[in-house]
């Protein structure tokens, strides 16, 4: 990437409870290190943030973002399709995208990282006309991922064992009806989710299959186990090991629906996108995201 090159910096001060602001002086520590001509935004909205990032990549600049999963998805998902690349800079709980492309945490590596340049086309997917590039998930997931939401005075990888702990007391099984290709399956349990991306709420790899770049999505649900082995199976989430545990069934698809037999919000990216019903499919390799290099 050509060093001279104009970066747009957007960073939202509310990532992270917070660790989005607290990192911004070694942020531009940083970038001031690298000599990255930069201009600094900080997002007063998604669609302030999104706008931004548009104008700029019609510019000619790179759009890098500081925050979480979520402005960082809807960013992605506007600037796919065109020639702009978008780096990362972890600032929220989860930084789900950045710890799977191997991103580092510390805003100083993801900056150097950037300055590097080196890119990768990944795929992104859509819901309802939404894109996202992480995990759209629905059932279970929509009930913890609002209480986590909710719970903005708990920082770090707790809060999304605190929600899912939370929604578990209140959960009752439901029916999701999906629709793969034409074929009708019923799945009985807690959750169904469409995957992009390996990993969410902080670390979790719900779907360790999935591959950024594969042009499909990993498409799953969770079965009707007790409350108990859900725990159990929670706990090995973090490793992919949860599989068995939790009958989790999975299809490779580029596109499908989803319903259930109550409303839901779909989630993705740790925001609230849609509701179900859900139809979902993928842009393959449409986004140029600025990652470190290969081993």
């Amino acid at each position: 990437m050509d060093s001279g090159r104009r970066h747009l910096v957007l960073v939202n001060p509310a990532a992270g409870g917070g660790r989005a602001r607290d990192l911004l002086p070694r942020l531009e520590d940083s970038l001031r290190d690298h000599a990255m001509a930069h201009r600094l935004v900080m997002t007063t909205s998604v669609d302030h943030g999104v706008g931004e990032a548009r104008r700029a990549a019609m510019r000619g600049e790179v759009v890098v973002v500081m925050s979480g999963d979520g402005l960082i998805g809807q960013v992605g998902g506007a600037l796919a399709g065109t020639d702009a690349a978008m780096g990362i800079v972890p600032g929220g709980r989860g930084n789900d995208l950045a710890r799977v492309v191997g991103i580092p945490t510390e805003p100083e590596g993801a900056v150097a990282a950037i300055a590097g340049g080196h890119t990768r086309q990944i795929d992104v997917g859509v819901v309802n006309g939404k894109r996202f590039l992480g995990i759209a998930s629905c059932g279970f997931d929509s009930e913890a991922n609002r209480i986590a939401n909710e719970a903005r005075w708990l920082k770090g990888n707790v809060v999304y064992l605190y929600a899912a702990l939370r929604a578990l007391i209140a959960w009752e099984p439901t029916t999701f009806t999906l629709h793969l290709d034409g074929e009708v399956r019923r799945v009985t349990g807690y959750t169904a989710a469409a995957a992009n991306n390996k990993a969410y709420g902080g670390g979790m790899y719900a779907a360790p299959d999935a591959e950024l770049d594969d042009g499909l999505l990993d498409l799953g649900a969770s079965g009707n186990v007790g409350k108990l082995r859900f725990m159990r199976g929670l706990a090995k989430v973090f490793e992919g090991e949860h599989r068995e545990l939790l009958k989790v069934q999975t299809w490779k698809v580029r596109e499908a629906e989803i319903e259930a037999d109550r409303p839901f919000a779909v989630y993705a990216d740790g925001d609230h996108i849609t509701d179900l019903p859900a139809k979902v499919s993928v842009l393959p390799r449409a986004l140029r995201l600025i990652v470190p290099p290969s081993p």
